[in-house]
């Protein structure tokens, strides 16, 4: 049984530090579990207390001068939870420090690896997407749905317990999914990428704005941010060896967690997640090459949809015996519909999305709306 979606956290101040206040109570009462759950998953992959620390603080000084009111939102956040700065940094931050890890996990990969989300966007008319965000079990409560205005654009998403931003869209109809990559040359250094997803969420009006926001980053963790507007999309690859977009083919944008550009592809992390990126992606190729591609997100869905045992495990179940740092699970799947504004979410996998679970359907307006459709 999949875990209800919950209550939207509700966000409206055109001041950065005070948008982090309001958030940082609204969620003042769950947020120290996911931020115990993350240094436990840090210690568990080798990195330690003090290094988590110093590579936060980092995040909070390269934020700052990349773009300020970030870094002032993750302030207000650690003054509204009552908790420290670099707390909140560590959780924005919680992929380049991952991108660190020295120890791997159970399976006798060299690395942990960070996520296994799949994605697939349709423009054959108005951009649709659909993703699964496919992460550790025990931060399944971890997250909530968010409403935020004061900002340039207004914005509704999905984001983790003090992360300012991850999917979502804006009232210009521009969105972002986030797929994790791994490259050779990852480090801790560069802006946390979901702070990029916050940006473009908060200020993009259009596909090339979102780009341009995308590519100004300095960047030194690889990832692909999927970017929808109501006129075209793309997907963006971000590595510390430069960046590639991506654009349709046949009506079409699919991505998993390998590179697919082949300049930043040759740069490629060893033992991150092949076979399973590229079986998940061959399965989502073959699916839309035997159809005629949809344009709405329902019937995008099904293209995701996976069975225990399947060799593309497109809906992450934990594996029998899985211990902490190794129980990967489906946590959500969310649908992105640039022309109505609107994504849709669903707590856990595309079979609980086709078998009927509760979603929360968000509209990003000025004055955002709320609808709840069993």
């Amino acid at each position: 049984m999949t875990r209800p979606v919950g209550d939207v956290v509700l966000i409206n101040s055109e001041d950065p530090f005070e948008r982090g206040q309001q958030r940082g109570a609204a969620i003042r009462g769950t947020l120290r579990e996911g931020i115990n759950v993350y240094l436990d998953l840090f210690e568990t992959v080798g990195v330690d207390r003090e290094t988590v620390r110093r590579q936060a603080e980092n995040a909070v000084s390269v934020t700052e001068g990349w773009h300020a009111p970030l870094a002032e939102e993750m302030r207000g956040t650690a003054e509204g939870a009552g908790l420290e700065v670099w707390q909140i940094a560590a959780l924005n931050a919680r992929t380049e420090i991952l991108s660190g890890a020295t120890r791997g996990d159970s399976t006798g990969s060299d690395v942990t690896r960070p996520g296994e989300c799949s994605t697939i966007v349709s423009t054959v008319q108005s951009p649709v997407g659909v993703q699964t965000w496919d992460w550790h079990e025990e931060l399944a409560d971890c997250w909530h749905l968010q409403s935020v205005r004061g900002t340039p654009r207004a914005f509704v998403g999905l984001t983790e317990h003090g992360i300012l931003g991850k999917i979502g869209i804006n009232d210009a109809g521009v969105g972002v999914m986030l797929n994790i990559l791994g490259h050779r040359s990852d480090r801790v250094e560069g802006v946390p990428v979901h702070l990029l997803c916050a940006r473009v969420l908060a200020e993009a009006s259009s596909l090339a704005e979102a780009i341009d926001i995308l590519r100004s980053a300095p960047v030194t963790t690889s990832s692909t941010i999927s970017v929808v507007s109501p006129e075209e999309a793309a997907m963006v690859e971000l590595s510390p060896d430069g960046s590639a977009v991506l654009r349709p083919r046949d009506g079409v944008l699919l991505h998993t967690n390998h590179f697919l550009d082949a300049r930043l592809a040759a740069g490629e992390k060893p033992g991150m997640y092949e076979p399973d990126s590229q079986h998940r992606l061959d399965v989502l190729a073959a699916r839309v090459a035997s159809a005629t591609m949809p344009v709405a997100t329902a019937e995008l869905v099904p293209y995701l949809l996976s069975a225990p045992g399947d060799v593309a495990q497109l809906c992450c179940v934990p594996a029998p015996g899985a211990v902490f740092g190794d129980r990967w699970a489906t946590l959500a799947t969310i649908e992105l519909d640039a022309e109505a504004h609107a994504m849709t979410v669903t707590a856990g996998s595309p079979v609980d999305v086709v078998a009927g679970a509760e979603s929360v359907r968000l509209v990003a307006q000025s004055g955002s709306s709320t609808d709840t459709t069993p």
